[in-house]
């Protein structure tokens, strides 16, 4: 990808776990890693003012940390209430190493 971020190295990331990056300029993403996947969403939640980094990682979701709602995290869905709204989605990839994003190119499933 010529217009993908470098976030963060494969290296620091262990399996099922979720970093937070800050990047210049725009909010923090959350850099997950399921298994040998990598992912990458907004931080925040839809819901309230809460990291998701923060968060736990059960079967593929993500629950926030204040309110115990999840998300989908390969797809940003919201899977359990009081999140309603899905979170947005940028597409990952690994180069050289580190996990790298498009941050401009974010995408969100609509209810």
């Amino acid at each position: 990808m010529s217009d993908s971020v470098r976030l963060i190295s494969i290296a620091k990331l262990e399996a099922n776990s979720v970093v937070r990056v800050d990047v210049d300029g725009r909010p923090a993403v959350a850099v997950f890693r399921l298994e040998n996947d990598f992912y990458v969403t907004d931080d925040l939640c839809t819901h309230g003012n809460a990291s998701l980094s923060d968060g736990e990682i059960v079967d593929g979701e993500v629950e926030c940390p204040f309110h115990g709602g999840s998300f989908d995290i390969r797809t940003g869905a919201a899977c359990k209430y009081p999140c309603t709204s899905a979170l947005t989605v940028y597409p990952a990839q690994v180069e050289e190493g580190w996990v790298c994003a498009a941050l401009h190119h974010g995408s969100r499933i609509t209810d």
